[in-house]
This record gives C-alpha cells, sequence and structure tokens, in this order.
C-alpha cells in the first residue's frame, strides 16, 4: 500500500485508521512544530500528506514529495495554508474537514461573545490577581444580549450555529453573505440580510465565520470598524488575516469598538502588541475546535480522505 506523512501529533485514531487500511505511517510525535527542512525530508516519496494548518503545502512541498502524491487531507475546514493550484496542476486530491468542528467552534465564538460584553477575562484577572474588591452597582458593568442584533458574516455551518446559540440567549440575527441562505434556516432564525456595510451598523456584536481568501483579506479594515460603532463589539473565530489588526487596535484605541474577542490572529502565533494589554480585548490560542470528541472526529475523517483517495475511491470531503 502507499506512505502517508502526518505532519503533527494527531489523536491516535487517525494513525491506526491509516495503519489498519496497510499503509506505512510515518507520524511526528514532538509537541513543537515540525521544522520544515526535515519536513521537506520527510515527505519524499509519500503517496498521501495529512496535514495541520501550522504546514504551508506549496509547490516546494509538493515537489518535494514527488510526483507519486495523489492526496493532501487537512485536518481543518479552513485550507489557506495550502496551494490547491499547486496541487490541481500536480493532480493532487485536497480534502478538509467540514461539519466535525461546527457545534464546537459555535461553542467558542459564543462564549467569546459572553466574555467580551460581560467583561469576564477582566473580572477573572481581577479575581487571580489578588486584588482587593467590592461588589457596587457600577463594578465591571458589561452589555446585555437580549434584544441585541448579532451580525453573522458568513451564514454557513458555523454560522448558523452560532446565531442559534445567540437565539437562545434572545439576540435578534442578521448576515451577510455571497448569497441567500436557505429558506428553512431564515425561517429557523428570523434572520434578515443586510449588504455589509448595512450589517455592520446594525450589529451589536459581529461575528466572523468567513474562509481567508483573497477577496476576504482584511474585509474588516479601518472604514468598517468605524461602522461598527462605539457600543458594538467583533468577535472572530475564522481566520486572523479577515481583520486588519493594525486598524482593529487602532479603533479600540480611539474607542470606534466596545471590545473584541479574537481566537485566531493575523500574524499567528504573533499577537499585535497593541491588543495584548488591553482589558477590552479577550485573547484566545486559537482553540475553536479544542475539545477530545471534535479534534477526534477531525483527525479521522482527514484519515479516511486519505484511505479513500489512496483505494481510488473517492474522497468523501473533497475541496472542490
Amino acid at each position: 500500500m502507499g506512505r502517508v506523512v502526518v505532519t503533527g501529533q494527531v489523536p491516535p485514531q487517525a494513525v491506526e485508521a491509516l495503519a489498519a487500511a496497510g499503509h506505512e505511517v510515518d507520524t511526528w510525535e514532538d509537541e513543537d512544530q515540525i521544522p520544515r527542512g526535515t519536513l521537506l525530508e520527510r515527505v519524499r516519496g509519500a503517496d498521501g500528506l495529512l496535514t495541520l494548518v501550522t504546514e504551508r503545502v506549496d509547490a516546494e512541498l509538493l515537489d518535494a514529495a514527488g510526483g507519486q502524491l495523489a492526496v493532501v487531507a487537512n485536518v481543518a475546514v479552513g485550507y489557506d495554508n495550502i496551494d490547491l493550484e499547486a496541487c490541481r496542476e500536480r493532480g493532487v486530491v485536497v480534502t478538509n474537514t467540514p461539519g466535525v468542528l461546527t457545534d464546537a467552534t459555535a461553542d467558542l465564538a459564543m462564549a467569546l461573545v459572553l466574555m467580551v460584553t460581560r467583561r469576564l477575562g477582566e473580572a477573572e484577572r481581577l479575581v487571580r490577581s489578588g486584588q482587593d474588591w467590592q461588589w457596587g452597582m457600577g463594578f465591571l458593568l458589561g452589555r446585555g444580549l437580549q434584544g441585541r442584533t448579532l451580525g453573522v458574516v458568513g451564514l454557513g455551518e458555523i454560522g448558523r450555529a452560532t446565531a442559534r446559540r445567540a437565539r437562545a440567549f434572545g439576540m435578534e440575527i442578521a448576515y451577510s453573505g455571497r448569497r441567500d441562505a436557505p429558506a428553512e434556516v431564515v425561517h429557523e432564525l428570523d434572520a434578515r440580510r443586510l449588504p455589509l456595510e448595512e450589517l455592520l451598523e446594525a450589529s451589536d456584536v459581529l461575528s466572523l465565520h468567513v474562509p481567508h481568501t483573497p477577496g476576504t483579506h482584511h474585509l474588516l479594515g479601518a472604514e468598517q470598524l468605524r461602522l461598527l460603532g462605539p457600543t458594538a463589539y467583533l468577535v472572530n473565530t475564522a481566520r486572523g488575516p479577515v481583520v486588519d489588526e493594525d486598524a482593529l487596535v487602532r479603533a479600540l484605541e480611539a474607542g470606534e469598538i466596545a471590545g473584541a474577542g479574537l481566537d485566531v490572529y493575523e500574524d499567528e502565533p504573533t499577537v499585535h502588541p497593541g491588543l495584548l494589554g488591553r482589558d477590552d480585548v479577550v485573547l484566545l490560542p486559537h482553540v475553536g475546535s479544542a475539545t477530545v470528541e471534535t479534534r477526534t472526529a477531525m483527525a479521522t475523517l482527514a484519515a479516511d480522505n486519505v484511505v479513500a483517495v489512496l483505494g481510488g475511491r473517492e474522497a468523501p470531503t473533497p475541496v472542490r
């Protein structure tokens, strides 16, 4: 059978599924990211790659692997770490892991909404600091969600799941996107579609759920952040470069928006220094899918894609 290189630590179920299909599995067991030079050496002669978002899959890597490479299975929904055109030119199938991380990511998006609007990160840091504090009517006042509008940029699976959670908190739903959401989704969420500029003006909380593409790079810049307004909050669990972080820092400093909850960053894992010391920003280290169940399902689905392609079958979740 084939040789499959796994570029980082994954749940053992994925490795077991590859081995059970008769493939030789070359794993990277170190917790640190595999060095680029080491990766280029290890992929030589590989028939399949099971990749993490930390690895750049480009022409250099594909050529290092060789012409026999048949599939790159990314353990993520997003695939902005992969040069799709370079893969297509070489006949390499690219797959991702949609669906299995929807609920975990939506849970985290809603958690960020609560954390930033209720100032929970700031409150937790205060208690841990050991400083004296006293309850009072004006102490750490946040903003309620009932009757407020959640603006969703990208009402796909994760956006819809986030909107469902927000509805349970009494929020109204508006969204923007390239096309109308299915009628049943609109009915369920009582959602209204708006152009992006109008969505920004209408939103009390804006939640981003779009992939990073040339068309969404810096989708939110200085002008868009000003449209949000001084009482609105931004939540990003999508991809960091969708937001211009320099513009975000300037908007926060100027009081043009009320705060932000971020799980992803423009130059990840580096975080803009202007964000680090701010109490009006909640910062998480890209843990949207970080549950045992979700990460296991993601890695297993990626392995299933590799097994299918190397077995001459269509991948369950190809990137079209």
